[in-house]
């Protein structure tokens, strides 16, 4: 009955795999060519790292914003206007000939980062009062998930290919052409979710959630401007988590707030914003360091594999394979176990693979291995995650609840690129000249600690699902609305 049902939204799901086919373009097709980026910029390659952590931030502020105006006015209409502003900023990057520009228009580009909450949300609307709604919804999260790491697969090998033989502004131009198309197919494919719930944004909520994100966020980038050494910088990162308090104090009394805090409360979806947090550091911080440590030269930084973009690309597009059959297998194994076993099995397979990194770095087949296992439970969790954000939410907060899981996620992600910067940073300038001959690479004890820490925090994730979150946490469905009507 339920692939009957599944059968049923085929055509929105078909073209909404074309929108994570268009995400998923987007985040594999920069990462062969981030070295050339940065010689292109002339930056060294740890500044890299600024591209991540700028548009992570970017992230972080804006998908609880659209997430809640989609629930507000219709997930299709929020859509729409984050894919026009992710074709202007991926159309400015062949321009933008300074890292400062580059790094504007790369951050406003980071916009569509929401489109998978929209998507799930729109599946999930489509779902109301169907069997097995919450397995029918991870089986579509699965395929779309599916669809992006195909795009990304796609993105990593052509843009693998063509930084090696064309210029670097031709490069660069093709992905604003692929999201003008997805802006298209958007607009004429995909209808409008059924329930709107109206009313208005919360503004003092969002100015006060921006203040906090960009003071914490902003304290990190300090930290790695200044060093770990500095208390400005520690001073701003406290500065932004006191923020917090009067953001949360101000949506707990809030009647329709920006973001409802009692989700974080809630047995459902606590645990399932801990482990987005903490596989955030693993699969959107390490994305550049991995992609640097590849292209490295051997010969002059001691340390390496000194591929080229070709070969790295199908270091990541190996990667992506097994993230596909990840994120294919979950509700397989779901079914067969629990979302809880299969969620901590998930994160352990991330941990491996990452620790993996520590003895074996040395040879191509190492990287090919080491990937593979880490992209068999990152895919997994990708398409988990949302979906069972979904699930655990009441209807009028699902896309407020799916873009936390990305919000969570991000801001996981953000301290990671922080750490990893600082990491990859520290010891450059010895490095450079007593082994590197003025090389612009990283240092190698960096690298170790990007790998630690991601391994460390899947490892982390994996425990707590398994230990300390109860089974039941995954079967309460009511605990936010029991919440919510519970004397404040």
């Amino acid at each position: 009955m339920t692939r009957v049902r599944l059968g049923a939204l085929a055509g929105v799901v078909g073209f909404l795999a074309f929108v994570e086919f268009t995400s998923g373009f987007l985040q594999g097709y920069y990462t062969p060519m981030l070295s050339d980026i940065a010689r292109h910029l002339q930056v060294p390659d740890a500044d890299v790292n600024w591209l991540e952590g700028s548009q992570l931030m970017l992230s972080a502020l804006v998908v609880p914003v659209l997430a809640k105006l989609g629930d507000m006015i219709g997930h299709k209409r929020i859509l729409l206007w984050s894919t026009a502003v992710t074709a202007a900023a991926t159309l400015a990057l062949p321009f933008a000939d300074t890292f400062p520009l580059f790094l504007a228009a790369w951050t406003v580009q980071g916009v569509y980062v929401v489109w998978l909450p929209l998507e799930i949300a729109l599946i999930w609307s489509r779902t109301a009062g169907r069997d097995g709604r919450s397995l029918l919804t991870a089986r579509a999260a699965g395929l779309l998930v599916a669809a992006l790491e195909l795009g990304a697969i796609s993105g990593a090998l052509i843009g693998g290919r063509l930084i090696d033989g064309f210029p670097i502004f031709g490069v660069l131009l093709v992905p604003g052409v692929l999201v003008v198309m997805c802006f298209f197919v958007i607009m004429f494919g995909v209808g409008e979710s059924s329930v709107k719930l109206g009313g208005r944004l919360d503004a003092v909520g969002l100015m006060l959630i921006t203040f906090a994100l960009l003071a914490f966020t902003g304290g990190l980038s300090l930290l790695r401007i200044e060093g770990v050494e500095s208390p400005l910088a520690w001073g701003v990162v406290a500065l932004g988590l006191l923020l917090f308090v009067p953001f949360g104090r101000w949506e707990l009394r809030h009647p329709d707030p920006l973001i409802d805090v009692r989700l974080f409360r809630s047995p459902a979806l606590a645990p399932v914003f801990v482990t987005a947090a903490l596989f955030g550091m693993s699969v959107l911080g390490a994305q550049a360091p991995l992609s640097t440590f590849i292209r490295t030269d051997p010969a002059t930084a001691g340390y390496g594999l000194g591929i080229g973009g070709f070969l790295t690309s199908l270091v990541i597009g190996v990667y992506l394979i097994a993230m596909v059959v990840g994120a294919l297998a979950y509700p397989l194994v779901a079914r067969w176990s629990t979302p809880r076993n299969a969620l901590a099995a998930a994160a352990l397979l991330v941990a491996i693979g990452y620790f993996m990194f520590l003895p074996f770095h040395t040879a191509y087949p190492h990287m090919i291995i080491n990937m593979i296992v880490a992209g068999l439970g990152s895919g997994a969790l990708v398409a988990a995650l949302p979906a069972a954000a979904a699930a655990g939410a009441p209807d009028r907060l699902t896309g407020v609840a799916t873009g936390l899981t990305n919000s969570t996620k991000t801001v996981g992600g953000a301290i990671a690129s922080a750490i990893f910067g600082i990491a990859l940073l520290h010891g450059v300038a010895g490095a450079a000249g007593a082994d590197s001959g003025g090389s612009t690479a990283g240092s190698f004890t960096g690298y170790v600690i990007v790998w630690c820490v991601c391994g460390g925090s899947a490892l982390a994730a994996s425990a707590a699902l398994r230990f300390v979150v109860p089974q039941r946490a995954f079967e309460d469905r009511r605990a936010i609305a029991s919440d919510r009507s519970a004397p404040r």
